[in-house]
């Protein structure tokens, strides 16, 4: 008996002094995958960072605590579907999907992984139930507001381009829901009754259309340019900042990332904050939380840019109370 009691004192010793179980620090060490969907990775770089960023912010480190698997469509949206569908094969733990094609390949290769969007519209498209409860496995920040900007951005160059009559409005058909299309060119046509303007609606379904469309344009002798900002645009905002100079049309875009390129004007929503709130989203659903019950968010800062070098180039003077108004002036 006296063997078997210093036995038992020796085990009960050694199980004291012994780590916890492994089930016990699991949590703890669990790394987490996130799948990160882009048309183009090298162009919107900064998008990523800003993601990145705000994953540091809240104590994730890429290679530490989590991967990330990036899918990248190197400029053809096309391949968004069958890399939406890799990251679901992996069996990420979150799909995060930058603008509304990638959202809506994402929700289509997957019913049940989570998916959190930084800069689409899949509000009107019917693919959430409303903005509190967005129900299913889709959240994020939504960009719903080029319906609401494109009359500012049309009173932006009314101001700007001293006698301008007509301008044209770039668009991509099929880039949002057809309810939200048929929204932006009505308001739009509202917008420049008002302020004494008509406007040109030209098409370009692909980057392939880009001279076609400026070739419409300055037939028809428009002053000035705005676009309806997709996802395929803002990846080829460079070359369509380069056919406006060239034509020597005046723009104002939807992000200031166009008129970073080059562009005269831009008003809209930052979308490097947008990609570092989506952090938030994959944050809280990585701890538990069900993207079905995050209510959708949208854009709260704006910002007016304006490029005065290349006001300059187009022999503009941009009147200044306009440039009062301004959050950023490029010189």
């Amino acid at each position: 008996m006296m063997i078997l009691r210093a036995a038992l004192t020796v085990v009960l010793a050694l199980g004291l002094l012994a780590p916890p179980l492994a089930t016990e620090a699991q949590p703890a060490d669990k790394v987490a995958r996130i799948g990160y969907l882009s048309v183009d990775v090298a162009t919107n770089a900064h998008l990523r960072d800003a993601f990145l960023q705000g994953l540091r912010d809240l104590g994730y480190v890429e290679g530490r605590n989590v991967v990330i698997e990036y899918r990248d469509a190197e400029g053809n949206p096309e391949r968004l579907p069958a890399l939406a569908a890799e990251l679901v094969a992996l069996r990420v733990d979150v799909i995060v999907a930058g603008g509304t094609p990638h959202a809506l390949a994402a929700y289509q290769a997957t019913r049940i992984l989570p998916i959190v969007f930084a800069a689409a519209d899949v509000v009107t498209g019917g693919r959430v139930a409303s903005l509190a409860r967005p129900g299913g496995n889709v959240t994020g920040v939504a960009v719903i507001t080029q319906e609401e900007l494109i009359g500012k951005r049309l009173e932006l160059l009314k101001q700007a381009v001293p006698g301008v009559s007509r301008v044209a409005v770039l668009w991509q058909p099929g880039a949002q829901s057809e309810r939200t299309e048929k929204d932006i060119l009505m308001r739009a046509e509202v917008a420049a009754r008002a302020l004494g303007l008509r406007v040109q609606f030209v098409e370009a379904r692909s980057p392939k259309d880009f001279d076609r469309a400026f070739s419409e344009m300055t037939g028809a002798r428009a002053g000035a340019l705005t676009m309806v900002t997709s996802s395929m645009m803002f990846t080829s905002r460079r070359r369509l900042v380069d056919l406006a100079a060239k034509n020597r049309l005046p723009t104002a875009s939807t992000f200031r990332e166009y008129a970073d390129e080059g562009g005269l004007m831009a008003y809209g929503p930052s979308v490097p904050d947008l990609f570092r709130r989506a952090a938030t989203y994959v944050d809280k659903i990585l701890k538990g939380a069900k993207p079905g019950d995050l209510p959708i968010e949208q854009p709260t800062k704006y910002e007016l840019v304006i490029n005065l070098k290349t006001a300059k180039a187009l022999g503009l003077t941009i009147p200044p109370s306009l440039l009062s108004r301004a959050d950023q002036i490029i010189e």
